[in-house]
């Protein structure tokens, strides 16, 4: 076993060895992705560099870093082996269905057989499991009644406090109707519905449709780096999963960079 052990370790300092080991990392375990939006204000910021944990929702194809090609080119599949899936909340990241070498990162907010529809920028989702499973797990949420049925408003604002609408977006003319209004829909089976935490500046399902699982690749595990605008590192936030980002300490700097970043944009500094 000694003599196995020095070879696996000597395997793995030679060329060879370490470019698998990287190669296979990056392909199965962890890759990094930057934020490049600000889609997910004010749970993840732009500048914020993390590394995705890829077998979160099974195993997605394998693509070669930068190049975006599969590594089995002849394959039209995304996905190589099923596994676990996106759960209500979770944040993910997945393959844009109408250009599969584009990533997104939004939250999940409807899984296969919900109901959703969105009034006045408000959220309001009918989960699979009913009228009486809503009324047991939803007693301190606000619930409409539509179409006989148990509606949920905004359910996922009191437990992800970084989800947040912007008052000067204003149904005027001017912007996309669907920021305010969406008509009922039930989501597809093996798709799920995603939004940004930056509901008014996000582009998400309510354009373009649920995502099939297929094109999930994983979920956000922590920030290795992170810089603003000015190029100032914010190392308060490395190392921090999505979870403590959540935290009031983050939030709250979140929040202030957000608000003088709009103050800049609108000229009223």
């Amino acid at each position: 076993m000694k003599k196995i052990l020095h070879k696996a370790y000597k395997w793995s300092n030679s060329w060879t060895g370490t470019v698998v080991i990287v190669l296979f990392t990056i392909f199965f375990v962890a890759q990094a992705f930057r934020i490049p939006s600000g889609s997910m204000k004010d749970s993840l910021l732009i500048g914020d560099h993390l590394f995705a944990k890829k077998f979160a929702y099974g195993i997605p194809m394998p693509y070669i870093p930068f190049l975006e090609i599969p590594i089995i080119p002849w394959s039209k599949e995304l996905k190589i082996v099923d596994g676990d899936t996106p759960k209500h909340g979770d944040i993910v990241i997945f393959r844009y269905p109408g250009n599969i070498k584009q990533h997104f990162v939004k939250r999940c907010v409807a899984l296969p057989g919900d109901e959703l529809f969105v009034a006045d920028k408000n959220l309001f989702l009918h989960f699979k499991e009913g009228d009486e499973w809503i009324k047991k797990n939803y007693k301190d949420y606000e619930i409409a009644i539509f179409d006989g049925k148990l509606w949920v408003k905004n359910p996922y604002m009191k437990k992800h406090p970084g989800i947040h609408h912007d008052p000067k977006i204003v149904n005027n003319g001017r912007f996309p109707i669907q920021i305010f209004y969406v008509n009922p829909l039930k989501v597809e089976k093996n798709h799920y519905f995603m939004m940004g935490d930056n509901r008014d500046h996000s582009n998400d399902s309510r354009f373009w449709g649920s995502v099939p699982y297929e094109n999930i690749e994983g979920t956000p595990w922590f920030i290795y780096f992170s810089i603003d605008k000015d190029y100032k590192i914010r190392w308060d936030r490395i190392g921090k999963t999505p979870a403590d980002l959540e935290k009031p300490e983050h939030l709250k700097k979140a929040i202030q960079e957000r608000e003088e970043e709009d103050k800049e944009y609108y000229g009223l500094t």
